[in-house]
């Protein structure tokens, strides 16, 4: 994940600093990676912001991006296959692009450093997406978010795909549901982080330890297996039975508390106190040897 995080920003950097229609040796050897797929699908901006388009990096989205440069149907187009066809694509992208990377240069910045993944031109007044707009940090985590999402559909394969797509657009809508907060930007920012934190846990985008088994109520047939991860915040997959729980580290006084959806997990010194269920009773639960 570091490593993809390190490509990107490279890209970043290269294509602000780019002034010529040669690629660097940095850029060439990024084309057609995943960093530069993605770097691309914000610049172009291919989905609808709803977590509505084509899989990034598929011929569909290729055909897409064709489409928003005005090219596609072109006869001497690259097979989208081919390093050649990146290669085509970067230069085009760069050199309509090249204004903006100019100017955000002039102001040491990335040609996307304080902007969200999606665009911001179209978004209606007052919105939750125009307060996403206006705020860098909020941005910034948009960005992330971005990312992360990315590498998870790298993942997903088959219905987890489509399952991922309906969530997102599922956490979109929660999102935009801030504008009922009293603190609408601790409302979006806690959506983000939370967000965040449940990809990179569900689809071990980051280290994880464990996983360990938690005998409850003295009885080796009830038993839970925790994996924790180091999202922020701190996370934790709890399983028992065919059930299972992401769980988010909550403040607390001794111990590590853990909350899910309905269930909590509070362990300290190798014991947990842990309930399962809406009104589900409390176990004690001790770590297996």
């Amino acid at each position: 994940m570091n490593q993809w995080i390190a490509a990107f920003i490279i890209f970043a950097a290269g294509f602000a600093q780019a002034s010529g229609n040669h690629l660097s040796k940095t850029e060439t050897e990024i084309l057609c990676s995943d960093a530069w797929y993605q770097f691309i699908d914000e610049t172009v901006a291919t989905t609808d912001n709803q977590g509505h388009g084509p899989d990034v990096g598929s011929d569909e989205w290729k055909s897409v991006v064709e489409f928003k440069l005005g090219i596609r149907g072109e006869p001497n187009l690259p097979d989208r296959s081919s390093e050649v066809w990146c290669r085509h694509i970067d230069r085009i992208v760069r050199e309509r692009y090249a204004d903006s990377s100019a100017n955000n240069r002039d102001r040491n910045q990335s040609p996307m450093a304080t902007s969200p993944s999606f665009n911001c031109d179209n978004v209606e007044a007052e919105s939750i997406e125009e307060m996403i707009c206006k705020d860098g940090r909020l941005s910034a985590l948009d960005r992330k978010l971005s990312h992360v999402y990315f590498a998870a559909a790298r993942k997903a394969t088959n219905a987890y795909s489509q399952m991922l797509k309906a969530e997102q657009r599922g956490w979109i809508k929660g999102r935009n549901e801030c504008w009922k907060a009293e603190d609408k930007r601790a409302c979006v920012r806690y959506a983000y982080r939370s967000r965040i934190a449940e990809l990179e846990a569900r689809y071990r985008l980051v280290d994880g330890t464990g996983p360990f088994r938690f005998i409850c109520d003295q009885n080796p047939a009830s038993e839970i297996i925790v994996t924790f991860f180091q999202t922020d915040p701190a996370t934790l997959i709890a399983e028992r039975g065919d059930s299972v729980s992401l769980m988010y580290l909550q403040p607390s006084g001794s111990g590590a508390k853990y909350q899910g959806r309905n269930e909590t997990f509070w362990e300290h010194q190798g014991e947990a106190l842990v309930t399962w269920g809406v009104g589900a009773p409390q176990m004690r639960c001790k770590k297996a040897p």
